[in-house]
């Protein structure tokens, strides 16, 4: 059962990390640091963006419309971070 805990907290850090990546690649661009016509750096934009769509998607039809200010990161920040809480609290029940 410990395995289980361990697997669902790896599987959250994943998702942080990808986010927070996404974030920066995100600035990265608009500030034009990084640029989406070398081909690595639009491979791993658009792999990004497929992977983390289905996460941002019914965030972004809930949030109201902020400009060019998306909050859908944010709030799937705070989402893995509060799943990650319950699961530390809980975590007696994996042992």
């Amino acid at each position: 059962m410990a395995s289980i805990f361990e697997i669902l907290m790896l599987l959250l850090n994943i998702v942080w990390f990808f986010i927070i990546a996404h974030v920066i690649m995100s600035w990265l661009i608009n500030f034009q640091v990084l640029n989406l016509r070398q081909p690595l750096v639009s491979q791993i934009w658009y792999g990004l963006n497929r992977l983390l769509e289905p996460l941002y998607g019914p965030i972004r039809r809930v949030l109201p419309n902020m400009g060019g200010l998306d909050l859908a990161p944010l709030a799937v920040l705070i989402a893995v971070a509060m799943a990650r809480i319950v699961l530390v609290n809980n975590a007696a029940a994996f042992y």
